[in-house]
């Protein structure tokens, strides 16, 4: 299993409905929006990276995303 969290940041006013969207897509496991430097965070849990990278494209292909960065879990 391939963790990883993403930090979106969205245009003006469209965090919830990005937060909501994202529950569309399988691999994420929670979305929730924050006050701060990011508007959702996001936690994905997939496969394999290459399911990861396919969860995190279709993510940032969503109405409303700006920016993001994805920090993948290592396993230590």
């Amino acid at each position: 299993m391939t963790s990883a969290c993403m930090l979106i940041r969205t245009e003006r006013g469209k965090f919830e409905q990005v937060a909501d969207n994202l529950g569309q897509i399988p691999e994420v496991k929670s979305a929730f929006s924050v006050i701060g430097r990011f508007d959702v965070i996001v936690d994905i849990e997939a496969a394999g990276i290459r399911q990861l990278a396919r969860a995190v494209l279709k993510a940032n292909r969503l109405a409303g995303v700006v920016y993001t960065e994805t920090l993948v879990e290592v396993e230590g």
